[in-house]
């Protein structure tokens, strides 16, 4: 479901930037505000495959025309849980990112900024509050979006690469996520769609992980919007709002070193 989706985006963005310090990746280091903003994107990025389905919230985004982008992405991709939801589709996604982290513009007192991160924070950060419900109003979502761009243009590393991880991230979590339920994914090298043997299929346990018509799955969440989906999803929560605690005090010790 939307919600879980977008909160396993955060959790997965929160649990990566914990792990660069050791690893010494170009993307660290990374302020906290912008370890926040990131999960927003990540958040925001993990409810894209299901552009492909017209009752989706992205779908609702923007009147008319979301449902139309909607139905668009769900005719180019052979329809809900099909083209959207596979690992090509994330390349692609990923690589607009990256097109989009190049885009740049001087602003006074800031300098050199993100500009095309921060438009795309705007409609990504937006779709993450209204799967969350965090906000009723699409009109408040839209400016929290927009508030939410302006801590990425302030805050984020000089190195782009941080913003198509956080996209790419988002969109493979959410796969991942439709991978656990019993529905599943496509093939891993969709387009090419294998179908499992004939004897495969037959067989209990195995047909449920291989499916008749292609597709994957670990169905350790049963369908999708289950109890076990709904635990999962609070626990997420749970991970979540103690990282942006932890990341908020550590944001709160940095500006008091500033200080001092």
């Amino acid at each position: 479901m939307g919600i879980n989706h977008a909160t396993s985006g955060a959790a997965v963005w929160f649990a990566a930037t914990a792990t660069l310090p050791a690893l010494s990746t170009d993307l660290y280091p990374l302020a906290p505000m912008g370890v926040l903003a990131g999960a927003l994107v990540c958040a925001g990025a993990a409810l894209l495959p299901d552009a492909d389905h017209h009752s989706a919230t992205i779908a609702h985004s923007v009147p008319v025309l979301g449902r139309l982008a909607a139905r668009t992405v769900e005719d180019a991709s052979g329809g809900h849980r099909h083209g959207a939801h596979t690992l090509f589709a994330g390349v692609i996604v990923t690589l607009l990112a990256v097109l989009l982290g190049r885009f740049t513009t001087v602003v006074p007192l800031l300098g050199r900024v993100p500009i095309g991160p921060a438009i795309a924070t705007i409609a990504l950060v937006c779709f993450a509050l209204k799967a969350r419900d965090v906000v009723k109003r699409w009109s408040t979502a839209w400016l929290l979006g927009l508030l939410s761009a302006v801590a990425v243009l302030v805050f984020s590393p000089d190195n782009p690469v941080w913003f198509p991880v956080a996209v790419g991230l988002g969109f493979v979590t959410h796969i991942a996520g439709d991978l656990l339920t019993v529905e599943g994914v496509p093939s891993l090298i969709w387009p090419i769609q294998v179908k499992p043997p004939r004897g495969w299929s037959k067989t209990p346990g195995l047909r449920a992980v291989w499916k008749r018509n292609g597709y994957l799955s670990v169905p350790v969440l049963g369908h999708a919007g289950s109890v076990r989906e709904h635990v999962l999803g609070v626990g997420l929560a749970l991970y979540c709002v103690y990282a942006f605690v932890a990341v908020a005090m550590q944001a709160g010790h940095v500006d008091l070193l500033a200080v001092h």
